[in-house]
């Protein structure tokens, strides 16, 4: 069996703290805490489950404070959670039993990230993240925001969803102030720095700088294939919200080019249709998101509602608006059976039976 570390770090987290370390506290070896400059009582919270919490004066460096808890690590393996992260108890069973099994050649452990939740719980937003790492130190942290651990060696999936669920918005504008302050030191930014920038200027809707950044990280070669899809939507994205419609409708075709269509752009360029009226195009591309095939383990976000409640509740209304009551209907059972407790599915069934009735005569 590995022995495992958990490594956080932490800042005014007195919230969510032990809600976290409550689920998690049973299955790993050590607990490795790094305080960025607590105001609240997460230090006292913390002391309640470990005797290693470190002070790191926080530098506008997500890397730097991540690496410093990592090499405090002694066990075989490290993992690292966000204090507003937490594993359901069939996810630590699954964990236990990773540590009983994994075997000593494995370096990486990819698992699934939710980041976003139905109204059922259930994750509609996921991606795969480095989450455990061999204690090596050529496996630490780059980049100062959105940072991450470049795979190297024997790389393992697991499928064991670590979930994301703040009680909190994060601070408005902070990464997008750590870039801007990366540019104003001059650093050179890589294309990883690149994508995410353009994607922190666009949560900030600024979407003409955005669609810039984007369109430069698109320039360089040495995109990874998934961003540089991801990259592209955004970037319609932007176009879209600058009135530029049809540029937008081409980032996105543009997709195609890095590989076979993926559910979330075929779900755009439905979405671009049904904006123009022109409602048969948006059902044939929505048809193909239905058809698509999911690319769950291969790191790029996933929305889940793409790949199924989605293109069926637009295509209710594509053959609403067509005059196909019949298939309408189709579409949104099709739709109430991905979020039977959805409201817009709920509302439409309402609609639908009314109409019925209406052309019954009843």
């Amino acid at each position: 069996m590995i022995t495992l570390s958990l490594c956080m770090i932490l800042r005014d987290e007195e919230a969510v703290l032990a809600r976290c370390l409550d689920t998690v506290k049973d299955v790993f070896d050590e607990i490795i805490l790094a305080d960025t400059g607590s105001e609240d009582g997460t230090k006292k919270i913390a002391a309640d489950y470990t005797d290693k919490i470190y002070d790191f004066i926080w530098e506008d460096d997500f890397s730097a404070a991540r690496n410093f808890a990592v090499s405090r690590a002694s066990k075989d393996y490290w993992m690292w959670l966000d204090a507003d992260d937490l594993l359901s108890p069939e996810a630590c069973e699954k964990l236990r039993r990773l540590k009983a099994e994994l075997s000593p050649e494995t370096d990486i452990v990819m698992m699934p990230y939710g980041a976003a939740f139905d109204e059922r719980g259930r994750p509609v937003f996921t991606y795969y993240r480095e989450r455990i790492l061999k204690n090596r130190p050529q496996y630490r942290f780059q980049g100062r925001v959105h940072e991450a651990v470049v795979p190297s060696g024997r790389i393992e999936k697991a499928d064991i969803l670590v979930e994301h669920r703040p009680l909190k918005e994060k601070q408005k504008g902070r990464n997008l102030r750590i870039y801007e302050k990366m540019k104003e030191e001059g650093v050179l930014f890589t294309s990883r720095d690149l994508y995410y920038y353009g994607r922190e200027l666009l949560e900030n809707q600024d979407y003409r700088e955005s669609e810039k950044v984007l369109s430069e990280f698109l320039r360089r070669p040495d995109g990874w294939k998934e961003d540089r899809i991801e990259a592209a939507r955004k970037r319609a994205e932007c176009l879209w919200k600058t009135g530029c419609e049809e540029e937008a409708a081409a980032a996105l075709l543009s997709t195609f080019l890095e590989d076979i269509p993926r559910a979330e752009t075929c779900c755009g360029l439905g979405d671009f249709f049904m904006k123009k009226g022109r409602y048969r195009q948006a059902a044939w591309w929505l048809e193909q998101a239905l058809q698509a095939e999911k690319e769950e383990d291969s790191g790029a976000f996933v929305m889940q509602d793409c790949y199924g409640y989605i293109p069926a509740m637009n295509l209710c209304v594509c053959w609403d608006r067509l005059g196909d009551l019949e298939k309408a209907c189709r579409y949104n059972e099709l739709a109430g059976r991905y979020r039977p407790e959805d409201g817009a599915y709920l509302s439409n069934r309402e609609y639908f039976d009314r109409r019925q009735n209406e052309e019954s005569g009843i």
